[in-house]
Parts: C-alpha cells; structure tokens; sequence
C-alpha cells in the first residue's frame, strides 16, 4: 500500500474482484490485462490477497502458460501465500519458488535448504527454469 494513500477497505478489494471475474470469468489473459488498468494501490493490493489465486497472479507477471502440475499447484493458493513463496517446481534436488517481494515477481531456485540464486522481474521465471534444468555445476 502507498504511504499516502488511506487503506484500501476489504469491500472495495472485493468488489473490484467481483467486477473482475464478472467480466473474465476464468479467462486469465482478460484478468490480466484488466488488472493492469486497475490503480497501482489496488492493483498491488490484490496481487497478494485471498481474493485471487498465485496462477493469477503468476500469469499476470510472466504471461507464459507453465506445465499442468505448476499451474495446478498455483490454482490451490491464494495469492497471499505469494508474500511468503510457493514451491512451484522440483527438479532433482533443485526447487523453484515464487514469490512476490516489493510489487515485484521474484523466482528463487533453493536446494531445498537455501537459496542458490534469485531472480526478479518479468523474466525471472524463465531465467529460474534455465538454471534449474541445466544448473552450472
């Protein structure tokens, strides 16, 4: 939330996610363009909230169709768990996580235990995908 903005009310965060899903129904692309018209405050708002799910999200970030089990594991969370991260793959021994940090996309590739690298923005995904399925040592 900005500093100076007063809190956004719950009611209004539903009712712009009520206004969003009548006009989308499931169409991720349609809420994610739509979503972009939305002011930043509730726009960030709803980013990390109960009131959309983490592959809403993520496909609003990355606008790339990921396989069925990632997509499928971040349908079953809702955006909040963003805040905190969500293991969206495994390869080997090497996870890939999700998250949202400061507005932005972050996908940070853990053994498990610690991080090994993180990335941000727009091609974090991808650039967590290369060095998850080819890793430099």
């Amino acid at each position: 939330m900005s500093p100076d903005r007063v809190a956004i009310s719950y009611q209004e965060l539903v009712a712009t996610a009520d206004h969003l899903f009548e006009a989308c129904e499931d169409d991720v692309q349609c809420l994610s363009r739509r979503i972009e018209t939305l002011e930043s405050d509730i726009r960030n708002e709803l980013l990390v909230s109960d009131l959309v799910n983490a592959w809403q999200v993520f496909y609003y970030f990355f606008r790339v169709l990921p396989d069925d089990l990632t997509k499928e594991r971040l349908e079953l969370e809702p955006a909040s768990s963003l805040v905190h991260g969500i293991k969206i793959d495994e390869i080997e021994l090497l996870e890939l996580i999700f998250s949202v940090k400061n507005l932005e996309p972050v996908i940070t590739v853990s053994d498990g235990k610690l991080p090994l690298v993180t990335y941000k923005g727009k091609t974090a995904y991808a650039e967590g995908l290369k060095f998850i399925e080819n890793p430099p040592y």
